[in-house]
């Protein structure tokens, strides 16, 4: 799952390493340099001293006026000297600031470090589809992570670049995030959710296993089929509430999916059902006549959630028709369904971000027990950690 998306963020991580580990042999061979031109500093120092000891000594015999030129011609280098020492002093200076971070065991990360590896992160991530204003603000958030901060030359930079991809991932797949089993528990009964999205996504397989993910959380359901408009719909989804031993609530094809939804609601209360689970038609939210039925059903039977179905796979297609579902007609969270095909990962990266409501669920396989649920900090360890999925 998401194995692709999974070998960038690896390879922007490697990336940065490279270069700092780079970075820090060059300053380790500066400091040696650096050590080695002031070691022979003193020498000089003492044969300069006894020079001036020779010379007055020979200076004797002379006439009283050749010692105040020889004065003159003393003090004239000593400013020359001094003069010169200032930048002497200014890089021993810069010497000792990088000789100090050297001795603590430390390099500061700066912007040029990582900036080529920043862009190829950003290529990476438009490639998996993750959505444009999505990647920009992951890059952003990298960027102020690390640049500006220091490592150990003993600790692995690959630590340092893993924390700021994970709090850059968390941040934008954590948005809106809530806990559905808690929601479902705590809600007043029977508890209505819709289902929505194009045709063809897995709304239906996604009903059949969520009814069996309620099961095992020891709540009961019922199924309304309020796709009257589809052709066969009626019997897709009677195959799979026969198989879960769940009631159907169905009526004609062409009749109103208000109206059905609204028994599935009736049925349950008189049955002491716990959840509702209400198909529609696939449509676009181009599709006037058909979300008008969801305004209907919002009216008539006023649902708790509405979550709507698409697949991982569609990458940012799927970003772009969540984004204007939720504009259509409000969602409250998505269900993401062949998450197992997707090499990618775009959508599950960016959806959240896009349309400030959570991922909930990840289809997995066509089992009836392939549906998981969907936990920001176990993709985000799926997509940092070492081992294989």
């Amino acid at each position: 799952m998401f194995d692709s998306l999974k070998e960038k963020l690896s390879g922007f991580r490697k990336d940065v390493e490279e270069t700092t580990e780079e970075k820090a042999e060059e300053a380790e061979a500066e400091e040696e340099d650096a050590v080695q031109e002031t070691e022979p500093v003193e020498e000089p120092v003492e044969e300069d001293e006894a020079e001036p000891e020779d010379s007055a000594s020979e200076a004797e015999p002379d006439s009283e006026s050749e010692p105040e030129v020889e004065a003159e011609a003393e003090s004239e280098p000593e400013v020359e000297v001094e003069a010169e020492s200032e930048p002497e002093e200014t890089n021993n200076g810069g010497f000792m600031q990088k000789a100090t971070s050297f001795a603590r065991g430390e390099i500061v990360i700066e912007e040029q470090d990582v900036e080529d590896p920043l862009w190829e992160l950003e290529m990476a991530l438009l490639e998996s589809d993750v959505e444009m204003s999505v990647a920009e603000e992951m890059l952003e958030g990298i960027r102020n992570d690390l640049v500006g901060a220091t490592r150990k030359f003993s600790a692995e930079t690959g630590d340092v670049v893993e924390q700021a991809l994970r709090d850059s991932l968390l941040s934008v797949i954590s948005v809106g995030q809530f806990d559905f089993d808690q929601r479902v528990a705590e809600a007043d009964k029977p508890l209505v959710i819709i289902f929505t999205g194009v045709n063809g996504v897995g709304k239906t397989t996604s009903i059949a296993k969520l009814s069996k993910y309620l099961e095992e959380q020891g709540l009961s359901s019922v199924m309304a089929n309020g796709d009257t408009y589809r052709a066969g719909a009626n019997e897709q989804i009677e195959v799979h509430a026969d198989a879960l031993d769940k009631k159907l609530i169905a009526h004609e094809q062409g009749g109103d999916p208000a109206a059905v939804i609204y028994d599935a609601v009736e049925y349950a209360d008189a049955h002491d059902i716990d959840v509702v689970l209400g198909d529609t038609a696939g449509r676009l939210h181009t599709s006037e006549g058909l979300m008008d039925q969801l305004e209907k059903i919002e009216r008539v039977v006023g649902p708790d959630m509405t979550l709507f179905v698409d697949e991982a796979v569609a990458g940012q297609d799927a970003v772009q028709r969540a984004k204007e579902f939720n504009d259509a007609a409000e969602i409250d969270g998505t269900i993401l369904t062949k998450a197992d095909a997707d090499s990618k990962g775009g959508a599950a990266i960016s959806i959240s971000h896009v349309t400030g409501k959570p991922i909930l669920f990840l289809g997995t396989g066509q089992g009836y027990d392939d549906i998981e649920r969907f936990d920001p900090e176990t993709l985000v360890e799926r997509l940092l950690g070492d081992e294989d999925e």
